[in-house]
């Protein structure tokens, strides 16, 4: 069967799920999995609809033929070849581990995406990209060079057609002008320990003031830093007899879990942007 994945927004009103479900049926789709979301105190509508059709079309075929429901209604709609694999842009600095576990899971087809390549200001992940075959691209930066090097990863976006930059671990700030750029797809890992935390080495910080609960967020880049519409979060309990080291690997794993999960909620077209919030649909 061919595959699609149908998401909207809309101001919320009598007739949206019969109107999107009455088209589905016109072309004699079936429907996989549908959910949606009411908000209540806004008076929006989301809905994420996987739909098969018995013969294939291009996506954007399909958001022509759906013009009409969505011009009724208002719609904010997309549809998506499910079975296409989004291609991915890792950028990484000296902080391997999410690197590695995307790159795991993604050659062990755990992930749904295809990596295009790693870019790094250090080489300290030559070799690893290199043990995946994925193409890795050392763009080393000062403050004097910083805007040639970002026009480089856009570089990247372009010539490799990315659809999603992964900050893994970059240790970098990016411009406002690479956060625009970038906007809605672009996403970022960091310890919640922010703002309370901030700086280097912010476990050691934990680990000083005792902390019982450590945690990650994924969220997608804008140039407020780590303020974007957050994605996904997780904790883990930690105690007074771990040492920083070991706290160092709590957080890292819960770190590489959560960017993985945010990763795959976006591939798979589960996020809806809502201002400076996100509904995912899991």
């Amino acid at each position: 069967m061919n595959d699609y994945i149908l998401t909207l927004s809309c101001p919320d009103r009598v007739g949206i799920v019969h109107s999107v479900t009455g088209w589905l049926l016109s072309l004699h789709g079936n429907i996989v999995d549908a959910q949606q979301f009411g908000d209540v105190e806004e008076q929006r509508f989301f809905m994420r609809v996987h739909f098969q059709l018995p013969n294939p079309a291009s996506p954007e075929e399909l958001e022509q033929g759906f013009e009409s429901v969505a011009h009724r209604f208002d719609m904010d709609a997309h549809i998506y070849d499910a079975n296409r694999k989004a291609r991915l842009l890792i950028l990484v600095s000296r902080q391997g581990h999410c690197l590695n576990d995307l790159l795991f899971r993604t050659h062990s087809g755990q992930l749904p995406v295809d990596i295009a390549a790693v870019a790094s200001n250090h080489n300290d992940y030559a070799d690893l990209a290199s043990l995946y075959k994925v193409p890795f691209h050392h763009l080393p930066v000062t403050a004097e060079t910083r805007a040639e090097q970002e026009q480089r990863i856009l570089d990247l976006v372009k010539s490799q057609e990315v659809d999603l930059v992964v900050l893994a671990r970059y240790m970098q700030i990016l411009s406002p002008n690479l956060c625009e750029a970038l906007s809605g797809r672009a996403i970022n890992i960091h310890h919640s320990f922010l703002p309370s935390f901030k700086g280097a080495r912010p476990y050691h910080q934990a680990h000083t003031r005792g902390v019982k609960i450590i945690g990650a967020t994924a969220h997608y880049v804008t140039s407020d830093l780590d303020e974007g519409p957050i994605i996904e979060q997780d904790i883990e309990r930690v105690n007074h007899a771990m040492s920083t080291a070991q706290l160092t690997q709590v957080g890292s794993d819960v770190e590489s879990l959560v960017l993985a999960r945010a990763v795959r909620y976006h591939v798979e077209h589960r996020i809806l942007l809502h201002g400076s919030r996100t509904v995912v649909f899991k």
